[in-house]
């Protein structure tokens, strides 16, 4: 069983994690500043995150997940991120992600999908962190994904069971 089921995707997703790191941006409006007296004083922006569970995605020309469109679930999309893990403090460990990751493929994918990984017709790949976020907002988040290799899907894969 292979967990990169798109290995496009999973180079895709790290010149993401990187480009992120290197630009100190996201592709999401940053949210305001605040802090104990309302003035934002003292409090660095945080930036949300690009990827989010719940969401429904086309798949960009470009392969980047960063350029990925979000869709309403209801509508025909490529991809569901379907489960999100977040990594413990500590030090960055690329075998500590990729043990984690494992997660997208195991009780996460059951509990969602229906069926276990090895009985299921859906791919899935996660986006991991990398060790230039690992120290920045949500930089310590795997997030799982779900999609169909036949092609594009309608509504949730939530309990699909396939």
């Amino acid at each position: 069983m292979k967990l990169y089921e798109r290995p496009s995707l999973l180079f895709a997703a790290c010149a993401l994690t990187l480009a992120v790191a290197l630009t100190g941006c996201g592709t999401s409006e940053p949210s305001p500043e605040r802090s104990a007296t309302g003035d934002g004083a003292g409090v660095a922006k945080v930036e949300t995150p690009a990827v989010t569970v719940g969401d429904c995605r086309l798949e960009a020309a470009s392969g980047l997940p960063e350029d990925a469109e979000v869709v309403p679930c209801a509508e025909r999309h490529d991809e569901e991120v379907f489960h999100e893990i977040e990594m413990p403090d500590g030090t960055f460990s690329q075998q500590a992600v990729e043990a984690a990751s494992a997660e997208c493929v195991g009780d996460a994918f059951t509990a969602f999908v229906g069926v276990q990984r090895e009985a299921s017709a859906l791919g899935v790949y996660p986006i991991p962190p990398a060790e230039e976020t690992w120290d920045q907002p949500d930089g310590r988040t795997v997030y799982c994904v779900l999609f169909d290799p036949a092609g594009q899907i309608e509504g949730t894969l939530e309990g699909a069971a396939r």
